[in-house]
Parts: C-alpha cells; sequence; structure tokens
C-alpha cells in the first residue's frame, strides 16, 4: 500500500509552488486575525517581498488607510496582558514589538497605578491555599514568582509582607 502512494505522489521537482497571494493580501489576511505592531509584520511580510521599498510602502499604505495601527496593537496587548503581567514584562515586550519608547512610558503611566492590585490578584490565583510566606525560602519562591511575571521588587515585598485577604 505504501508503494502505491509513492508511485501517486509527485517528484519533489514536480512540486509547483503554492499560488502566490499578493504582498498586500498576505498582510490583510495577517491583519485581520488580529493586530500587528508594525515591526512584527514586517518581519512577517519580509520574506515574501520583492525589495523593502516595496514592504515599506505596503506598511505605509496599511497604517493610512487604518489596516495597521500601532496604537490599536499596544491596546490590545495590554488590555491581554495587564492582569497576569508586571509593567517590566509588558514594557519589554511592546519593545521587541518595536514600540516607541513615547508610547511605552505613556503605558507605564496608565498602568502603575494599578501595579499593587494587579500583583496581589496574580499572587491570590497562585497561591490560594496558602497565607503569607512563613519561611524565607517560602518567601523566595513567592517573589520569585511575582517577579518572574515582571512585577516590581518593591511591589512584590508589598503584596508578600500585606497579603490580600481571601474571599471564603
Amino acid at each position: 500500500m505504501c508503494d502505491e502512494f509513492e508511485s501517486v505522489r509527485p517528484a519533489a521537482d514536480e512540486v509547483k509552488p503554492r499560488s502566490g497571494l499578493s504582498l498586500r493580501a498576505r498582510a490583510v489576511g495577517l491583519l485581520s486575525r488580529r493586530e500587528h505592531s508594525r515591526v512584527e509584520l514586517s518581519r512577517k511580510l519580509a520574506v515574501h517581498a520583492q525589495s523593502p521599498d516595496e514592504l515599506n510602502a505596503l506598511l505605509d499604505a496599511l497604517a493610512k488607510e487604518g489596516w495597521q495601527s500601532d496604537e490599536r496593537f499596544v491596546q490590545g496587548l495590554v488590555h491581554r496582558k495587564a492582569d497576569q503581567q508586571g509593567l517590566a514584562k509588558i514594557s519589554q515586550e511592546l519593545t521587541q514589538q518595536g514600540i516607541g519608547a513615547e508610547q511605552i512610558a505613556q503605558v507605564r503611566l496608565e498602568l502603575k497605578d494599578s501595579e499593587l492590585e494587579r500583583a496581589q490578584g496574580v499572587w491570590q490565583r497562585k497561591f490560594s491555599r496558602s497565607s503569607s510566606p512563613l519561611s524565607p525560602s517560602e518567601y523566595a519562591r513567592q517573589g520569585r514568582f511575582l517577579a518572574s511575571r515582571g512585577f516590581s521588587h518593591d511591589v512584590i515585598h508589598r503584596v508578600l509582607k500585606n497579603p490580600p485577604e481571601f474571599d471564603c
């Protein structure tokens, strides 16, 4: 039975490349699924572009027509990640996606006031069965967990010294 399949399958040099979508169609397809930053979209489309100039012209046109927006990308990312991560991790991800320092500073200002509350929520979800850490090793373990989520040391210290009350 395997021999029959092999005889039907075309040889490697006979395989035709997948029908080429236009660069614009690829970009609109990506953007219709979710928001992308300009840098992220550029990375994904670069292998399909004939030249960097063609890619830049397309990205400019998409931004002008409202298909691509770094502001919408930032809002979406913050909305998805804010309940789970701290300022440091969100800022790092925005930087990796090519978002400008000015926009990142604005996000930091918006999220700074809720940092303690968000850290307490993350701590409560993870350590719902325990109370404040009683041993130094438990304090360090819980602190490392919150630090890995991008919360500042000051916020971690405040959460672990004065943990929120659990709803029973």
